[in-house]
């Protein structure tokens, strides 16, 4: 029984337990909930959890989702004392001093890796994130002359569900007009949800699958979001791609950044690779600019590993390395933020 438990005493078959604090209260709830949980999984194999959008439950429901999050990192890695043992052994972060710069010395990395997986492989296989942040980052790396794209494959992260490919905000359009046309990369799969999501995310998941992936490059959203894994992402699905629901901050994100006018024309749903296929990537190079990612950037780096941050979990991989420039990384602790 924790300290901050003033009180406790029954009403017939009901325990009541009153709390010094709201914080003591919201940690035993969720630990008393997880005790359940876990009765329930052994029990049934499943649990169903309904929980109230109310604000005086969300401490409670973040706590529950990190004590998870730190259970399913810990099985993960396996034999390692702690996740904060597992994040300072494993993830590299690079400060650069602006986003032109960033995209340089990510292009630089990924155009080396690409060399490496062609030399050993014969071939390189990639996946490719788009949106705004990674205009510089794709910019430099089509520029060098270098990479035998004749030699690479590239998958798609993620994509909107009913939106066609003439759209601004088409993925499969910034694919082509920022990747494939300027390189001549000859074999692809894009995501065309037009038809049937689920047939699509399987068709292609099965063709992912057929090889492992060299290198994942990725982006890191302002809610966390990894793809399109938002908040609060599921870390334990096999599927390599998900039809997924749209969550109002990442819509937001989407016409800030100006592919849409209003939230209203923002797609519901999206096509996206699972959190675990992402971390099954050999390579991981994320490249994240801007101040707007700032607060982001230090919940995923220097809190929990937990599905209300998603990226967070990136943490765990063994070979990750976060590029970000002064503005993504100004609310870090300045001891990780020595400017390149």
């Amino acid at each position: 029984m924790i300290k901050e438990l003033s009180q406790q005493f029954q009403l017939g078959p009901l325990e009541v337990c009153v709390y010094e604090t709201k914080d003591a209260l919201e940690m035993d709830a969720a630990r008393t909930a997880g005790v359940y949980i876990q009765q329930a999984i052994r029990k049934r194999g499943r649990a169903r959890l309904l929980f109230s959008a109310a604000s005086s439950q969300l401490e409670m429901v973040e706590n529950l989702m990190a004590t998870a999050a730190r259970q399913t990192a810990i099985k993960r890695n396996k034999g390692k004392e702690s996740m904060e043992q597992e994040r300072d052994s494993k993830v590299q972060i690079k400060v650069l001093k602006d986003k032109n710069s960033l995209g340089r010395a990510a292009a630089e990395q990924a155009a080396s890796s690409l060399h490496s997986a062609i030399r050993e492989l014969g071939r390189a296989r990639i996946v490719v994130a788009t949106g705004a942040s990674q205009f510089e980052f794709l910019d430099a790396l089509t520029g060098m002359s270098d990479v035998d794209w004749s030699r690479v494959e590239m998958f798609h992260l993620d994509e909107y569900v009913g939106l066609p490919v003439t759209h601004p905000a088409s993925f499969r359009k910034y694919l082509l007009e920022r990747l494939i046309n300027k390189t001549g990369i000859r074999r692809y799969r894009l995501l065309d949800p037009g038809g049937d999501p689920e047939e699509v995310a399987r068709r292609v998941g099965l063709e992912l699958n057929t090889e492992p992936v060299d290198i994942a490059f990725v982006g890191i959203g302002e809610n966390g979001h990894l793809a399109f894994n938002d908040p609060p992402a599921d870390f334990e699905a096999q599927d390599p791609y998900l039809v997924v629901n749209l969550n109002d901050a990442c819509r937001q994100q989407q016409v800030n950044e100006g592919w849409f006018t209003t939230v209203s024309e923002v797609p519901r749903q999206a096509i996206s690779m699972s959190v675990h296929q992402i971390l099954r990537a050999k390579e991981i190079i994320a490249a994240v600019p801007d101040e707007r990612k700032a607060r982001a950037i230090k919940a995923c780096f220097e809190g929990p590993i937990t599905p209300l941050a998603p990226a967070s979990i990136l943490r765990t991989h063994p070979n990750a390395t976060i590029f970000l420039d002064r503005n993504s990384a100004a609310l870090l602790n300045p001891e990780m933020t020595r400017v390149r």
